[in-house]
């Protein structure tokens, strides 16, 4: 079942890139006295369920924890916040919106990103792409030691000041950072949903760090907590917002979870494809099949750093990803869970079905 609490808590949570502690602790929260935990060198947290014989076929699900935000870089002598981009932000978005920086002892000061206004700029750069040096945050200070005050420096991290809000029609939800908490809250609620059964597999829910600086975490992974298969789940874009054409949508809102067979940074095997297909249909999930352009998740690390393990990517499409808000239906996500509930159910039916997805020929 549906629970808007943990999402909320999931969603917002701040934890950019690099500062993914309370995302460590959520998940430590919540999973207490059902997983087994390790935190690895480079802060993935491993949540480990299941058979404990090393002979038995393993499962990962993968989530990235990080969300995109920004780093303070510097304070001007009349207390405006110089930033840089922690992960890839369209500059469109930002004036105007709220943030809020977390100061070196804790704090959480809230602010707006400013730019100068439109009535001072000349009519060539009002249409223009404000650059990432062109924008500021002003915590309604007015000189460089008062933002000092207040334990702001640079190498503090700012996130989006955003809260998760249910929208007036049903199953539609506006928040932030879905990109990748609708992962994380999916690999949650997993495991709980598993903790009682009987498992002749081994289950691994692997809460990852830094994907949005170009997988870190995912390549860091030890190679004694790689599974046989691994699932990645994720918030990728939707494609039925304004504007976007209406043939070869791969990504709607309610029309359920979105499978990736192919984006430039990883192409699904086809054996896995085919397994998770009929895993599907049997259960009458709706799925969308996506094939990318564009993108990459942390399936990118399967062939240089997880040995060519197969991997496949499961997404909930988020309209408005790597911004303040994004709109998801929650429909989308429970697509996610039952596929992956009913591809461990399988695989600790059948623990010699893991043999056929290892190897490229059919």
């Amino acid at each position: 079942m549906f629970n808007s609490d943990l999402l909320a808590a999931c969603s917002n949570a701040r934890a950019i890139s690099g500062f993914e502690g309370n995302l460590r602790q959520l998940i430590r929260k919540e999973l207490a006295g059902i997983a087994d935990f390790q935190q690895e060198p480079s802060g993935n947290l491993i949540a480990s369920i299941g058979s404990k014989d090393p002979s038995a076929p393993s499962i990962m699900f993968l989530a990235h924890m990080d969300e995109i935000g920004f780093m303070v870089q510097s304070i001007s002598p009349d207390g405006y916040i110089g930033i840089v981009p922690i992960g890839g932000w369209w500059n469109h978005t930002l004036p105007s919106q709220r943030v809020t920086v977390r100061s070196h002892d804790g704090r959480e000061i809230r602010g707006q990103i400013g730019s100068k206004p439109p009535h001072l700029l000349p009519e060539s750069q009002r249409r223009q792409v404000l650059s990432d040096e062109a924008l500021y945050i002003d915590i309604g200070a007015s000189n460089c030691a008062e933002v000092e005050s207040l334990g702001i420096g640079p190498g503090c991290p700012v996130t989006p000041d955003s809260s998760l809000q249910a929208l007036d029609l049903p199953h539609r939800w506006m928040g932030k950072a879905f990109d990748n908490r609708v992962g994380v809250y999916t690999m949650i609620q997993l495991i709980k949903g598993l903790a009682s059964e009987q498992l002749n597999c081994r289950v691994i829910a692997a809460a990852s760090v830094q994907e949005e600086l170009g997988m870190r975490g995912a390549k860091a992974l030890l190679p004694e907590n790689l599974a046989d298969i691994i699932i990645v789940l994720e918030g990728p874009p939707a494609d039925d917002t304004l504007g976007m054409p209406s043939c070869g949508r791969m990504g709607e809102l309610s029309k359920g979870v979105q499978l990736r067979l192919y984006d430039p940074t990883h192409l699904t095997p086809p054996a896995l494809a085919a397994f998770v297909r009929e895993v599907a249909e049997e259960h009458d999930i709706p799925c969308q099949w996506a094939v990318r352009r564009s993108g990459g998740t942390d399936a990118g690390a399967a062939y240089s750093n997880w040995h060519a393990r197969p991997a496949i990517v499961f997404g909930v499409p988020v309209r408005y990803i790597h911004s303040h808000n994004g709109i998801l239906d929650d429909r989308d996500i429970e697509a996610m869970l039952r596929l992956s509930l009913h591809l461990v159910q399988r695989l600790s039916e059948q623990p010699s079905c893991v043999h056929s997805l290892l190897y490229t020929d059919s």
